[in-house]
């Protein structure tokens, strides 16, 4: 990356701040990540999405929250906010540092395994490279939508998404391939299977007012949900919206004795959000959530 040429392979885990700066110093927006190599979670004025999010986010919102909130739309280039007494507590349990690949007008091709690397190498344009820890990083000059597997152990990350910073890399960065962008394209196009869960509807979090059929206790909604949202976000690296698809058809199957309604829509929701902050696309993360709940066979 031409961006940012910290000189020591290992100041992401060394000294995350200092890093986070010096890629800022660089136009390169970051924000910290935690154990498990995740974003920070939001704040309880933040959580669920209650303060309408960030106003880059897909959905504009007008929440001006200092904290490390909102995962990439987090993401920035400023000293002050990044060395601000809101995000130090963030950066003393800081594991790495993350950037925000559209920000900085770039694409990165994650390739997660020595199979997909072997494929890049013979389909795509050479590139800036950097080895991650099963496979490597191609950065390309150029923004995007971003996609979680696009091919096997291929995830796109432009817009709306974060990559974790591993280093300057090698090579010479080039313009964003056709090859690339057709990738994302392919899967915009790929119709919905039965009803899609509506991003417009029950954006509210899931409670018993939503769900006045339903024969199980909040508590065990609540905690199954929690547990299937964890799932989904710390599928950073890869598969995220296969996550979504599975932890939907789980909890849709759980409710599939109950008169209903459940407020699965609401769930559904929340489950898709989840998607939505690593990097899956809303309209692919609503079809899998969609597949999943309709494939379990409960009523909404």
């Amino acid at each position: 990356m031409t961006q940012a040429t910290p000189t020591r392979r290992d100041h992401p885990a060394r000294d995350p701040l200092r890093t986070a700066l010096e890629l800022a110093r660089a136009s390169v927006p970051v924000l910290p990540l935690r154990a498990g190599k995740v974003p920070f979670g939001n704040c309880r004025t933040c959580a669920g999405q209650v303060c309408g999010g960030r106003p880059n986010m897909k959905t504009a919102g007008s929440c001006q929250c200092p904290a490390v909130c909102h995962a990439w739309a987090a993401a920035t280039t400023d000293p002050t906010v990044i060395a601000s007494p809101a995000w130090t507590p963030a950066w003393r349990h800081a594991v790495a540092v993350a950037y925000h690949p559209a920000g900085a007008g770039l694409t990165v091709v994650d390739l997660d395994n020595a199979a997909a690397v072997a494929w890049a190498r013979q389909t795509l344009p050479a590139t800036k490279t950097v080895p991650t820890t099963r496979g490597e990083h191609w950065i390309y000059r150029g923004v995007m939508p971003s996609a979680n597997d696009v091919r096997p152990g291929v995830d796109i990350k432009s817009r709306m998404q974060y990559a974790r910073w591993l280093g300057p890399g090698t090579g010479t960065m080039t313009d964003l391939p056709t090859a690339v962008r057709a990738l994302v394209e392919k899967e915009e196009t790929t119709p919905a299977r039965g009803a899609v869960v509506s991003s417009s509807l029950g954006r509210a979090e899931w409670d018993r007012t939503v769900a006045t059929g339903c024969r199980h206790t909040e508590r065990y909604v609540r905690t199954g949900l929690e547990r299937g949202l964890a799932l989904v976000r710390s599928r950073t690296e890869s598969g995220a919206g296969s996550q979504a698809f599975g932890v939907a058809q789980f909890l849709g199957a759980q409710h599939a004795r109950c008169p209903g309604p459940c407020g699965l829509d609401a769930i559904g929701w929340e489950i898709v959000a989840a998607a939505v902050s690593v990097g899956v696309p809303e309209a692919y993360a609503e079809r899998a959530v969609a597949n999943g709940l309709n494939g379990a066979g409960a009523t909404t």
